[in-house]
């Protein structure tokens, strides 16, 4: 899977620029401030449906523009029973609006496919990315919250299924919540509890099952180098079960507090790091986040996405575009060999302030698009 060409109009920073990309790698060059990470984040959009860093997605229009429009050509494999294998060209197109345009209420974000309508279910992930950007080193460290996002990026790209069940999961988690601060104020009875109590559970399982699916795939693979030996590390899922007895358990202290305290939107997960030091026995592996050092944290994280990279190659026999946006500056030179060694046959859309940063091997052989 590649990308031929993106065009961005009304997006960000870009009133209209088009830009074409190399199908192995191209490196994206500007100052600070340039515009290099508003590139990636449209394609990440055109994957995910949704931004890796704006809370709304109002903030990415422009501010001159009523919309924003990002159109990308892609190439991916497609499998049939006589032909085999081949590549098909594949046109898509996302508009985010404000809800109005022209003084026309509209929606807030329209999907197309090769010029046909789709619902957002079945245009996520029919371009597949892998990102790597400064904000993945803090994900060993950082809130619950930024790891269950992550998991959710992921997995709606290889899985429609989750994705409508996140949908479906997340609107009864809302509607259950207001349910509970109704029956504490005295305005509604635990029985209507019942009916969103199911569909929690329902859709709440399945979540849980695809997490803890991928977590346990990233676990089988290991870390390797002929040049010094690499830490093993380790994923836990942290699984907040939901089911009708736990939900029975936390009854009084859900209506107490009018929240949900029990179910996927409390999942957590947590790096480990083998554990080297022979004077602590009984422990195979230690938190990551508390006994690994910094350079051991970041291995972490690139182990972590060479899995993901694996995965979804392996669900989707799809081999996703590698989006790389300034880590350079945050490794070390050991630590950028690694991902050098990451691109190999994934077509990488990589942006840098500093060309020296780059491998001289890979500069050979790059599409070099430089912002102002």
């Amino acid at each position: 899977m590649n990308i031929n060409s993106l065009t961005l109009n009304g997006f960000r920073s870009y009133n209209k620029r088009k830009f074409s990309f190399s199908p192995r790698i191209s490196v994206i060059v500007g100052d600070n401030a340039a515009g290099k990470t508003n590139l990636l984040e449209a394609v990440f959009i055109l994957s995910t449906g949704k931004s890796f860093r704006a809370d709304h997605d109002r903030d990415m229009i422009n501010f001159e523009k009523e919309i924003a429009r990002l159109e990308a050509v892609i190439n991916r494999e497609r499998y049939g029973e006589e032909e085999g294998k081949r590549m098909e060209k594949v046109e898509l197109n996302l508009v985010i609006t404000r809800g109005m345009v022209s003084n026309i209420q509209t929606p807030l974000k329209r999907y197309e496919i090769n010029g046909v309508s789709k619902s957002a279910v079945n245009f996520v992930g029919t371009l597949k990315v892998v990102l790597f950007w400064p904000e993945d080193l803090e994900l060993v460290t950082d809130s619950p919250g930024r790891r269950r996002r992550y998991l959710d990026f992921v997995l709606i790209q290889t899985d429609r299924e989750y994705r409508r069940n996140l949908i479906s999961y997340e609107k009864a988690i809302r509607h259950r919540n207001r349910v509970l601060e109704a029956i504490r104020d005295g305005g509604a009875h635990s029985t209507q509890l019942i009916f969103w109590d199911q569909l929690i559970i329902k859709t709440g399982q399945y979540l849980s099952t695809k997490r803890e699916e991928y977590l346990n795939f990233v676990n089988t693979q290991k870390m390797s180098s002929s040049e010094r030996a690499m830490p093993e590390y380790h994923l836990v899922y942290d699984r907040s079960e939901i089911s009708q007895a736990r939900l029975l358990q936390y009854k009084e202290e859900e209506i107490a507090s009018g929240n949900t305290l029990v179910g996927p939107h409390r999942d957590d997960f947590q790096f480990r790091i083998m554990n080297l030091d022979l004077s602590i026995k009984g422990e195979e592996y230690r938190d990551l986040s508390q006994f690994g050092s910094r350079g051991e944290q970041r291995l972490g994280i690139l182990w972590l996405k060479m899995g993901e990279l694996l995965y979804i190659e392996t669900i989707s026999s799809q081999r996703p575009v590698l989006l790389l946006d300034d880590i350079f500056s945050e490794l070390d030179h050991e630590h950028r060999k690694l991902i050098f060694n990451m691109i190999g046959m994934h077509q990488t859309i990589m942006s840098t302030t500093d060309l020296h940063h780059i491998d001289k091997k890979i500069m050979r052989d790059v599409e070099l698009i430089k912002l102002p």
